[in-house]
């Protein structure tokens, strides 16, 4: 098979190869066998610079099932499990807008959280419910983990950042997650990857300030959210706002929510991330 043909034939698989492969570039792996194998290989090892090239002619990424965002937008992650999505992540996710200049902000519905001990609702009940209750063109409702396969943190942020290059991702999270950061599967590793907006939540702020992560990193505290978004990692940022008191856990046991899963547990394989707002 001449070269011309074999690299053909690749084109037709890349979406496939890069989707499927974990670890590595940005997906990374390894694929056995014999010539085509090898090229396969490198087709797939260099998706990310394909991602690279296709938004410096069109502005956007074009990978078949994600979200398109031009080079250079502030684009706000908000995880959690959303069970349910509820007011108080509208307030904040407006308030990060406003307050941290952002150009948009992405909700990262996890498929579990392994601090439960229950599963969560359905995936596509709660991605339902979170697209009723944040009803704003400039919030996506995802569910990027399961499109990636990731379930860490710092796993989803370098594959976003792989990508969408030339896209300044900033992490947002509750005082409340900021205490018990340092539980995190690798934790520094997120805080040197992206800047970190940590958003005030009643009774958390003296915590938060005192927390083992705030301390490690005092010296990259910013003290203007509205810059937070054009530092280089690691930064981070506590932002006061107004408080507002809603919160998953008390939805439910209030009886509304029903949406449930009565199936087994979640597997614990991440970081105990995404604690309720």
């Amino acid at each position: 098979m001449q070269l011309g043909e074999v690299w053909g034939q690749a084109i037709k698989h890349i979406r496939v190869v890069g989707i499927c492969l974990g670890g590595g570039n940005a997906y990374g792996g390894q694929i056995s066998g014999g010539k085509s194998g090898g090229n396969l290989l490198r087709v797939a090892l260099t998706l990310p610079a394909f991602a690279s090239d296709n938004m410096s002619r069109n502005g956007r990424t074009g990978l078949q099932g994600f979200p398109k965002a031009q080079r250079g937008m502030v684009i706000g992650l908000l995880g959690g499990s959303f069970d349910p999505a509820h007011e108080g992540h509208v307030h904040i996710t407006r308030e990060a807008m406003k307050r941290l200049h952002l150009d948009r902000v992405w909700w990262l519905v996890s498929p579990g959280n392994p601090l439960k001990a229950r599963p969560p609702a359905p995936m596509a009940q709660r991605m339902a419910r979170a697209r009723q209750v944040m009803a704003d063109p400039h919030v996506l409702v995802t569910d990027l983990e399961v499109r990636l396969g990731t379930r860490a943190t710092a796993d989803s942020l370098r594959r976003l950042q792989a990508i969408y290059p030339g896209v300044r991702f900033v992490w947002i999270m509750g005082a409340d997650n900021l205490v018990q950061f340092h539980r995190w599967n690798r934790w520094r590793d997120i805080m040197a990857m992206v800047p970190v907006a940590v958003m005030a939540r009643p009774g958390a702020g003296l915590a938060a300030r005192l927390s083992v992560t705030a301390r490690a990193f005092r010296a990259d505290e910013v003290a203007r959210p509205e810059v937070l978004g054009l530092r280089d990692a690691p930064a981070w940022c506590f932002v006061n706002l107004p408080m507002h008191g809603a919160s998953s856990s008390a939805i439910r046991a209030g009886g509304g929510w029903l949406g449930r899963s009565q199936e087994g547990c979640v597997s614990q394989q991440d970081e105990p991330k995404h604690v309720d707002l």
